[in-house]
């Protein structure tokens, strides 16, 4: 076989929803496993559906995760859609590698007008004038005689068709045989040729349909696996006829299964969030989010229970030929997990970096040195503790920003009454101040020697010294808390809180 070469093919119409971007990463993986090329292909050709920043989006989505492209449109080619789509994370130079472009179909057409009329020259095609009317009487008909409307040749209200004057091309589908899909993923399935209607190629306006432009494309751009959503199969058979009326090698195709909710439907915006940006807003990683899509209808096989991976790792080991049939069922408490693992493997400069537009939104700005040295500090602190970034301000903003003194009874320890809470405090204050180091380990040691003085359990104590200095009841873990806030600040917020609890 040649150099295994992918695609992903979008039709720039809205928001990428997360089943699309596994498809595409579906069909990333296959290629760089195989130590092939794999590109990205605007199909415009609808352009009544067309939404107006929908490319830019797609290719800043891929960007985001890391998904680097082989080849694509480049900036004289998103400048020249319906409205202009360049963004700077486009490509300099689209056609390279190997791979011709130009990567939007809507700039293909001549492409597309001459292979149609070498399958009209062919007599695998065939023009039709009808109109709107007619077309819309033939479907009135079959509908009356309770049977499906599907156009033939033999349907054809006029032979003699002036090439000159408006028209269509449809494909003359065999009307008799079968064709047969040999599917990595669905493996052999047969169709009636005698069930499959003409579809059209090239439509009045010049513009092709999906089954030409897809096919033609994917011919001339050496694809060797096309790899979609399962909701293409009905079109399988129509695809692989014009492929063989061109007298071109079939491509591999793989027809990966939908993504469904846990109720068993269609996942959408019902379930939560469904397109790329939503998740990434959430506070969901790249990393989590990668490996929690290549595992939706993939698995490694029978006995291996690894369930997270890198993108080397699922470089090197993801195949089609683990790829399920069965609809694949998207699960947040596993996408929560699986985030929080990968939250705990990064570097704490990375991570923090990540946090900053999460830290401004709950307005914790990060804009001196001083805090961006405090905020790695702090880092460690939280990795354990959180599962998506949206989660951290909630954990260290005691740290950047003054608190209020908590209310007297998140100053009175479980099962104590004020005056003992108040000792307590007082305790907890003269130790702070004369402590020679005031690191974790040694505070943490102190507290515990204290705690055996004054006869009370550890969480009595420290649940009054973390109301005292952070304000809150849950936070990172006391002692390393305590210090990173420093001695000076923890007395004072200390002292404010006795002051709370004498008055």
């Amino acid at each position: 076989m040649s150099i295994v070469r992918t695609r992903f093919a979008p039709s720039p119409t809205g928001e990428l929803h997360i089943g699309g971007v596994r498809t595409a990463l579906f069909s990333w993986l296959t290629a760089k496993h195989h130590g092939g090329q794999f590109f990205l292909r605007f199909e415009d050709t609808d352009q009544d559906r067309y939404s107006p920043g929908s490319a830019r989006n797609i290719i800043e989505q891929f960007k985001w995760l890391g998904i680097e492209l082989d080849g694509g449109p480049d900036h004289i080619a998103l400048q020249a859609m319906k409205t202009n789509e360049d963004t700077p994370e486009a490509l300099n130079d689209g056609s390279y590698r190997g791979i011709p472009g130009p990567f939007v179909q809507s700039q293909r057409l001549a492409i597309y007008k001459a292979h149609a009329e070498q399958l009209v020259a062919a007599g695998k095609a065939y023009r039709c004038n009808e109109s709107a009317e007619e077309l819309s009487a033939m479907r009135a008909e079959a509908q009356a005689q309770g049977r499906t409307f599907m156009f033939k040749k033999s349907a054809r209200l006029r032979a003699e068709i002036d090439p000159a004057t408006p028209h269509v091309i449809r494909f003359d589908m065999p009307a008799s045989g079968q064709t047969v899909l040999n599917d990595m993923i669905r493996g052999k399935i047969v169709f009636e040729n005698a069930n499959l209607g003409d579809d059209v190629l090239l439509k009045s306006d010049g513009f092709p349909t999906y089954a030409l432009a897809a096919m033609v494309d994917d011919h001339l751009m050496g694809v060797t696996h096309i790899i979609r959503s399962d909701e293409w199969l009905p079109s399988a058979p129509k695809h692989i006829e014009i492929i063989k009326a061109f007298g071109w090698q079939l491509p591999i195709f793989a027809h990966v299964p939908t993504v469904n909710g846990e109720d068993g439907k269609k996942l959408s915006k019902r379930h939560g969030a469904s397109g790329l940006w939503q998740f990434r807003d959430q506070g969901y990683v790249q990393e989590a989010i990668i490996n929690f899509l290549a595992m939706l209808g993939w698995a490694m096989g029978e006995g291996e229970e690894q369930n997270v991976f890198t993108t080397a790792e699922l470089i090197e080991k993801f195949s089609l030929e683990r790829v399920g049939g069965s609809p694949a069922v998207f699960s947040y408490p596993k996408l929560d997990w699986l985030n929080g693992v990968h939250i705990r493997r990064m570097q704490p400069e990375d991570l923090a970096q990540r946090l900053l537009p999460f830290l401004a939104q709950a307005g914790l700005h990060i804009d001196t040195p001083e805090k961006w040295a405090l905020l790695v500090r702090i880092v460690p602190q939280i990795q354990e503790r959180i599962k998506k970034l949206t989660e951290a301000a909630g954990f260290i903003d005691f740290f950047f920003v003054d608190v209020p003194t908590p209310p007297r009874d998140m100053l009175i320890g479980p099962k104590m009454e004020q005056h003992l809470s108040l000792h307590a405090l007082k305790a907890a204050r003269t130790l702070c101040a004369d402590i020679a180091q005031f690191e974790d380990v040694p505070l943490e040691q102190a507290f515990r020697k204290l705690c055996d003085d004054l006869k009370l359990k550890p969480n009595q104590i420290f649940s009054i010294i973390r109301n005292a200095v952070t304000g809150k009841t849950i936070t990172p873990p006391l002692f390393g808390t305590m210090a990173i806030l420093g001695c000076d600040t923890v007395l004072l917020r200390l002292d404010r809180a006795i002051g709370a609890l004498s008055s």
